[in-house]
């Protein structure tokens, strides 16, 4: 099967100009029209369709630049290539200014057809990159707004599936007694609760691969609030962040981190029925890195604390720690106690 020819509208008032344009030119390759002046061309092109228009310089009336103002104006204006004299440098490069696709310079002869083919076959070439272009943009664009959808999509199941896995848990705690069975599940729900704020924030956001940290901190800092306040007596989780932004499974990691210190801290700082506060701070450290400090100000570590715990917390917050390459620090502060954990945050 043929391609269909070139349509060509080549306006110029030369009478021989055109004919020869006509001659050589015209055939397979190019369906030409010709207009003897810019007022005859712009009437041309906004009656019929054309793929590229060649418009000489001079000519009485309305001169190239004139008619390519008109040419440009229309709807769906094709490429249009100037045609001007060998000594008119300074109207070519005004007319590739007002919007022509390319310039050739008249001369005698077949050089000009053959300057005239070669600068139509660039302007055509380069009006098809670019639709290709927009076409391949255009399909970009739909394709991200599907998997957008997508992965809203996912983050909605998944956060429901994980609200449920708390609720379930809670369920379960909620009718044992005061103990360690009672305890490792609210632990394990708050472990399911750091995820599920990430996850919150992929949602709400969109951005899967950063989250940022005083936010986060600050909405898990209340949720094990809520956690330990009640049975366990009145705690007070409050948190203090720089306006950073972390890799989400950085982020995931720490909040794992946080509710491990958190719960140790209401289970053994504060004995029974004690206020009690622990403090979640992130800061700068020293050059691109980053602390994490939990502390509170509890009775500190001591026999008996340790005696209570079953040594799984602190084993989790070491793997963690290993998982960020951070280093870990914990110490008493009299009364009180503090662990620290200083990381890359890239």
């Amino acid at each position: 099967m043929t391609e269909e020819p070139v349509r060509l509208l080549y306006i110029d008032d030369d009478p021989g100009l055109r004919r020869l344009v006509q001659r050589r030119l015209g055939g397979p390759e190019f369906a030409i029209t010709l207009a003897a002046d810019g007022h005859e061309g712009c009437a041309l092109a906004r009656e019929s369709e054309f793929d590229v228009i060649a418009v000489d310089h001079h000519m009485p009336g309305m001169d190239g630049l004139q008619t390519l103002e008109q040419l440009l104006a229309l709807p769906a204006c094709p490429p249009v290539v100037y045609v001007t004299g060998a000594d008119d440098g300074r109207l070519a490069a005004a007319a590739l200014r007002a919007g022509a696709d390319d310039y050739v310079v008249k001369t005698i002869g077949e050089d000009f057809i053959e300057l005239l083919r070669s600068a139509f076959s660039q302007s055509l070439e380069r009006v098809r990159l670019r639709r290709a272009k927009e076409q391949a943009e255009r399909e970009l664009i739909a394709s991200n707004e599907r998997l957008g959808a997508l992965l809203r999509e996912v983050n909605h199941r998944v956060a429901n599936n994980l609200q449920m896995t708390m609720s379930f848990i809670n369920m379960q705690a909620s009718v044992l007694p005061e103990g360690e069975a009672r305890n490792a599940l609210l632990a394990s729900q708050q472990r399911i609760g750091a995820i599920a704020h990430v996850n919150r924030h992929l949602y709400a956001t969109g951005n899967v691969e950063s989250v940022a940290m005083d936010e986060y901190l600050a909405n898990l800092a209340r949720d094990l609030t809520e956690t330990w306040t009640s049975p366990h007596g009145p705690r007070s989780v409050v948190s203090t962040a720089e306006a950073v932004e972390l890799p989400t499974d950085k982020a995931v990691t720490l909040g794992i981190v946080i509710c491990e210190l958190v719960a140790n801290a209401c289970k053994y700082a504060y004995a029974g029925d004690c206020a009690g506060e622990v403090r979640i701070v992130l800061s700068s450290s020293r050059e691109n890195h980053m602390r994490l400090t939990v502390e509170d100000d509890g009775v500190g570590i001591g026999d008996s604390a340790e005696a209570k715990g079953t040594g799984l917390g602190q084993r989790l917050v070491k793997a963690m720690a290993r998982g960020l390459g951070a280093s870990i620090c914990a110490q008493s502060t009299s009364p009180g106690f503090r662990v620290t954990l200083e990381f890359d945050p890239r």
